[in-house]
């Protein structure tokens, strides 16, 4: 089994009729999923979407993948081939079309609908082509076969890359529910046959890989919402990903049977829902869906709200709603309230404030960890053993999970039959070369996380993110100086002011004289370079504040010279 090396060199040149893989995303987090492919001088894309930032990253809204292994070469790509329409396989499409516009995208009818409302918003009219699963497409020199996948959005694939070098399986995200809502339930019969013909690669959905068993059915759910609305006496309010068209579809289902209507709020749950409305995959009876104008004046048990914020997103209608700060909904004792998804990891933090928050202002919350509201939609372990003895693959390469997934899956792989020198671990940017029936690693392209801030792209770096952290650790110290240009004498000053460190007006009077005395000294010694006398406040501030506070903010020293 091969490991993960940061230190290796560029790749090598491309052997003839050889298979290039190179993820760019999505390899030690979840989110930011992006493969390239590359077969004789053309590429295809699988998948583009973004990863959203942690506490770590203040400031920053989402997180792309690094497009520059590609960037010079965009003419050279067939198509991108999209799996499924969550925000971290397709958010990230329109920052790459921004650079090029025609360059096709591939997907099923609900995954494009959903990345073209996108597009639209940016004024981005995409080359789209719709296809079903079933339906084999011929994309430049990628042979592209796709097959239906039960996941947690209607109308997700995996896709089958057939060329002269073998066959690549990438399944994108997926479950095995037996017994799904749409019916659609995945192509266990497909990859068999695939996998009688050789599959010589699977890159396979790792999410759910040290989670042992096989996943629960959709249809457990309902009889749970059931019992929620049958006891509710006031206001629901269900928040959910504005994806998940089967649950917002059991939302309804239960509110009807119950007496109740149903408001949707968020902008991104009113649009898909509309999208979904108008394909056909959302059923919605007549007079069920108000406006939130109209929901406000219904009393309180005829009426529930549909709301994105499930994952403890601050600026989402349910964190308004839990901070008090949203328009129309204000909670109030005897609401209930339910997060009807799981936790993305990382999010944890974010989703308990805003458990907290709600319990407060007296509402009854209920989540997972209560009531099964939810199922994955990713495979646990004992689904992610039967598609690899299904498929029997040559080679494996686990994709889609943080490293403690990456490596459970690797483990299942083993235990499955897949020889060891055939599982290969990767790290975004590493670059994996199928020759001769063979994968392995072969080199790294630089590969950096790019953060959007704002209209902001890549703008933002490490340094900055750090100087981010350290304001909202230790807060902001500015001492300003007037001197004698000639001298180096302080004529003016020292003013020492501060954001986000101390409340007493008095708190940096001990330090002025100190700042007076060390530029005095300086000036007796000749010194009057203006950036040396910079740094030298910043250091005389720094060490008062360290010996007086123990604390390290951000120091900004402004010498004037007159």
């Amino acid at each position: 089994m091969s490991q993960a090396h940061p230190e290796l060199a560029p790749p090598p040149p491309l052997a003839a009729h050889s298979l290039r893989v190179i993820p760019l995303g999505g390899l030690g987090a979840i989110g930011r999923n992006m493969t390239v492919y590359e077969y004789e001088g053309r590429l295809l894309v699988v998948d583009c979407g973004v990863l959203f930032p942690d506490v770590d990253q203040p400031g920053v809204d989402v997180i792309l993948p690094d497009f520059s292994p590609i960037a010079d070469r965009l003419d050279d790509v067939e198509a991108i081939v999209l799996t499924h329409g969550h925000e971290d396989h397709i958010g990230a499409v329109p920052y790459l079309l921004a650079r090029k516009p025609d360059i096709p995208l591939v997907g099923s009818q609900f995954t494009l609908a959903l990345v073209e409302a996108k597009l639209a918003e940016r004024r981005i009219t995409p080359y789209s082509l719709t296809v079903r699963e079933g339906g084999i497409e011929q994309l430049g020199p990628f042979s592209c076969e796709f097959f239906a996948v039960n996941h947690s959005i209607p109308d997700a694939m995996a896709v089958a890359v057939r060329t002269g070098a073998g066959t690549v399986l990438h399944t994108g995200d997926f479950k095995m529910d037996q017994l799904p809502l749409d019916g659609r339930v995945t192509d266990l019969a497909g990859f068999a046959r695939l996998g009688g013909e050789g599959v010589d690669l699977l890159l396979s959905d790792s999410t759910n890989a040290e989670i042992p068993g096989f996943v629960t059915s959709e249809q457990e759910i309902r009889p749970v919402i059931d019992g929620i609305f049958r006891r509710a006496r006031g206001r629901i309010i269900v928040a959910s990903f504005a994806s998940h068209v089967h649950r917002v579809q059991q939302v309804l289902d239960s509110a009807a049977e119950h007496g109740r209507k149903v408001a949707l709020i968020g902008r991104s749950m009113v649009r898909n829902m509309g999208i979904a409305r108008d394909l056909g995959l959302l059923h919605i009876a007549a007079g069920l869906v108000v406006s939130l104008e109209e929901a406000t004046n219904l009393p309180a048990d005829e009426i529930v709200f549909m709301s994105t914020g499930s994952q403890g997103e601050p600026m989402s209608a349910l964190g308004r709603m839990a901070s008090g700060d949203h328009r129309h909904v204000k909670i109030e004792p005897g609401d209930t309230v339910v997060l009807a998804s799981s936790l993305v990891p990382g999010n944890e933090t974010s989703v308990y404030r805003v458990i907290n928050a709600l319990s407060r202002a007296g509402a009854t919350v209920i989540h997972k960890d209560v009531a099964r509201v939810h199922v994955s939609g990713h495979a646990p372990a004992g689904e992610l053993l039967y598609l690899l003895n299904v498929v029997r693959p040559s080679n494996f390469l686990p994709i889609h999970g943080e490293w403690r997934h990456l490596r459970a899956h690797a483990r299942l792989a083993a235990e499955s039959g897949v020889p060891a020198e055939g599982v290969v671990l990767c790290e975004d940017g590493d670059v994996v070369d199928l020759v001769d029936g063979r994968a392995r690693l072969v080199g790294h392209l630089p590969n950096r996380y790019v953060y959007v801030d704002g209209l902001a792209v890549g703008d933002v770096g490490e340094s900055a993110l750090t100087e981010r952290r350290i304001l909202g650790d230790g807060g902001f110290i500015a001492a300003t100086v007037v001197v004698d240009s000639v001298t180096g004498k302080v004529v003016g000053g020292p003013t020492v002011s501060a954001k986000g460190f101390s409340e007493d007006p008095a708190a940096f009077d001990p330090v002025v004289p100190l700042i007076t005395e060390v530029l005095d000294r300086a000036a007796k010694d000749g010194v009057s370079d203006p950036h040396q006398l910079q740094q030298l406040v910043r250091r005389s501030v720094g060490r008062w504040v360290n010996d007086t506070y123990r604390r390290r903010p951000m120091i900004v020293p402004n010498v004037v010279e007159v």
